[in-house]
C-alpha cells in the first residue's frame, strides 16, 4: 500500500511520466476481480494511457477494464495457465491492448505475487506469450525488484532479443541511468 492511487498517478503524470501500469499485485490471490473504480478515476483524472492488470481472468474482465479507461490490460498467472487468454484478448481488442506480466526469478518465471516456482524459463514464457497475441511484456525480476539497484539486465536483454514486441523492464530502478541502461 504505498498511497492513493490516483492521487500518485496524477503526480507521477505531473512529474513527466508518459505512461503508467497499475498492479493489484493481491487482487488474484485473494479472488478478487479488476479494481475497476480506481481506473474510472484514474481515467478521468490522466492524460497520459496506462495499462492495469490484477485479477484479470478472461476477455470479461479486459473489456470492463478498457471500459472503465484502462488503454491496455495486463495478464499474468492467468495467462501462464492458459495461454489462449492472450490469443482471446488480442482477437477482441488487438495486441497492442494486451500485455503479458512476467515475474522472473533468478530466470525462471514465478506466480502467485512472487511466491510460486513456475519451472519455466522467463525467455521461452515470453516467446509463447507473444506468439499468443501479446503485444507488449511487462519484465519483473523478483531478484531485482526493491533493491533499487538497478534492473535485471541480462534478463531484460535476453527476453527483448528473443521478442519482437516492446519489453517493459520492472524491478530494480534507484536512479536515472538505470532507466537508460535497461
Amino acid at each position: 500500500d504505498m498511497g492513493e492511487p490516483v492521487e500518485l498517478a496524477t503526480r507521477y503524470s505531473e512529474l513527466g511520466a508518459d505512461e503508467l501500469v497499475f498492479l493489484d499485485i493481491t487482487a488474484t490471490l485473494e479472488g478478487r476481480g479488476p479494481m475497476l473504480e480506481v481506473i474510472e478515476r484514474s481515467a478521468a483524472e490522466l492524460t497520459i494511457p496506462f495499462t492495469v492488470g490484477g485479477g484479470v481472468k478472461g476477455v470479461e474482465d479486459g473489456r470492463a477494464l478498457l471500459l472503465a479507461g484502462a488503454d491496455k490490460v495486463a495478464v499474468n498467472r492467468a495467462a501462464f495457465e492458459d495461454p489462449t487468454i492472450l490469443t482471446r484478448l488480442a482477437d477482441e481488442f488487438g495486441s497492442q491492448a494486451v500485455v503479458c506480466a512476467i515475474d522472473a526469478q533468478a530466470g525462471e518465471v514465478v506466480t502467485h505475487a512472487g511466491r510460486t516456482r513456475r519451472g519455466r524459463g522467463a525467455v521461452e514464457w515470453a516467446v509463447e506469450a507473444v506468439a499468443n497475441g501479446a503485444g507488449e511484456i511487462l519484465l519483473t525480476s523478483i531478484d531485482a525488484d526493491g533493491t533499487r539497484a538497478g534492473y535485471d539486465l541480462v534478463l531484460t536483454r535476453a527476453v527483448s532479443a528473443a521478442v519482437d514486441v516492446p519489453v517493459i523492464a520492472s524491478g530494480g530502478a534507484g536512479e536515472a541511468r538505470h532507466l537508460s541502461e535497461a
